[in-house]
């Protein structure tokens, strides 16, 4: 019988942690139930305690994800900085979630694991929204940011970036890098929306922005 537990339980957070290493460095298919627990140094039994099945697993992984990405972007909006500055910080969250999530993880997971997947992605979707449409409000008022942005379209357009630079072939193509393109598609949103005011604070931690991106490349 499953235990009666959640994602940050005591227990099987860290193990939530592991797990989510293994399928970065093995993928999803070719890990087993079998392979999960041996390489946990535990018991296949003492896997099931917390989980249903592989399924379940997934779904658990995605719930600690959601969650811990609520407590962090939650912990960035209650910072005492301007509405770019928030941007930045959410932004390369975002950056490393996306290098890591390679997109073969996402072929298995849209094929062997499509419902649970795109229940996820819905939400993760949903949840960048949200924290995007605060952050302009805070840059309009803050005048960093222009009087006259469409937030809904910014928000769409935005999202829809982010799910192209990661699902396409765009970087081999075009022959650039993932942090060459990142890095343009973010400088691109802030121009586009900022004032003068923006756009030179923009300019003033530009390389900041580009040396933590190389940081979280090593």
């Amino acid at each position: 019988m499953v235990e009666q537990t959640n994602t940050l339980n005591e227990q099987f957070g860290p193990m939530i942690e592991q797990i989510k290493e293994l399928f970065f460095e093995f993928g999803i298919k070719n890990l087993n139930m079998d392979d999960i627990s041996r390489k946990l140094g535990i018991s296949k039994k003492t896997l099931y305690r917390f989980v249903k099945s592989k399924e379940d697993l997934i779904a658990q992984l995605f719930e600690y994800e959601e969650l811990k990405w609520m407590e962090l972007t939650k912990d960035i909006s209650n910072q005492d900085v301007n509405a770019i500055e928030k941007l930045f910080k959410v932004s390369l969250m975002v950056y490393v979630e996306m290098k890591k999530f390679n997109p073969m993880l996402m072929f298995e997971l849209r094929k062997y694991y499509e419902t649970v997947f795109l229940e996820y992605h819905t939400r993760k979707l949903e949840q960048i929204s949200q924290n995007m449409r605060l952050n302009l409000v805070q840059g309009i008022e803050e005048g960093l940011y222009r009087q006259d942005v469409n937030i809904d379209a910014v928000v769409a357009i935005y999202i829809n970036y982010l799910i192209e630079i990661h699902s396409s072939d765009m970087c081999k193509t075009a022959d650039i890098t993932f942090d060459e393109l990142f890095k343009v598609m973010f400088e691109n949103h802030i121009r586009a929306i900022s004032t003068p005011a923006g756009v030179a604070f923009f300019e003033a931690r530009k390389k900041e922005v580009s040396e933590n991106l190389k940081n979280n490349n090593q």
